[in-house]
């Protein structure tokens, strides 16, 4: 709690160095502000200590604000589906609604994956994780089944831009290369293969790799990679827009 608020403090800090109120910022919170018990405690320490004044989405809303936030120009609303996997949870959506499931890039490092940074995970580890994406995935599946066919997906927020940087060998974060960015099921899964067989602290000299991701771009590969595999998608398209496009 005290390294977010902290991190929140600098934020506000930076809000206000543009003339703008914190009060007045859209501050939205998603999976973990649901599951914690301590949300209310912490909510009030972070209005009080920032002016920062959260709401917390349900997974439905964060679902919607994800796919209308996540299009990117030239794809057909209606024959999209967008997957936005975040750190304790997993959306897919499409204009026929949309479905939240706790699988997560943070929660399953955590849970799964949690090895010291010089470490790979071991095969067991991974397996695990593996078994626990797919039964945790489940119900996206069931949710596929009602949809048609020859939808395009379109994977938005940090694991699908981070996968997609280091595809393009992109020096440094390029949205609008980003943007333009397929990625193949084939191509997820050998990334994916790939971070297994590297420590945490070598997948930073990958290229696209933002500090502070190395060591949970494994666990979303993975659930990237799963979700392709089990709902029949055989690319995906990357968008840099997101949630805070929806929200917005």
């Amino acid at each position: 709690m005290e390294r977010t608020i902290a991190c929140l403090v600098s934020y506000a800090q930076i809000v206000k160095s543009h003339g703008i109120a914190p009060a007045e910022t859209v501050c939205v919170a998603t999976s973990q502000a649901r599951d914690a018990k301590n949300g209310a405690v912490f909510f009030r320490r972070v209005k009080q200590e920032t002016g920062f004044d959260f709401r917390v989405l349900s997974g439905d809303e964060e679902a919607r604000c994800s796919f209308t936030g996540g299009l990117v120009p030239g794809v057909d609303p209606s024959r999209a589906a967008i997957i936005d996997i975040g750190g304790g949870s997993t959306e897919l959506m499409s204009c026929a609604g949309g479905v939240s499931v706790d699988v997560g890039s943070v929660r399953f490092t955590e849970r799964y994956l949690n090895v010291p940074c010089d470490r790979c995970v071991s095969d067991e580890q991974f397996w695990e994780c593996q078994a626990a994406v797919d039964a945790g995935l489940a119900p996206l599946v069931e949710w596929r089944k009602n949809l048609e066919t020859g939808l395009q997906l379109v994977a938005v927020a940090g694991t699908a831009t981070t996968l997609a940087a280091w595809h393009l060998r992109l020096p440094r974060y390029d949205a609008a290369r980003i943007d333009e960015a397929v990625l193949t099921r084939g191509d997820v899964h050998r990334m994916t293969e790939e971070l297994k067989m590297l420590p945490a602290e070598k997948r930073l000299e990958l290229p696209g790799m933002q500090r502070g991701r190395e060591d949970v771009l494994l666990a979303g590969a993975l659930i990237l990679w799963r979700a392709m595999e089990l709902l029949d998608f055989s690319t995906c398209l990357v968008s840099s827009r997101g949630l805070r496009f929806g929200v917005l």
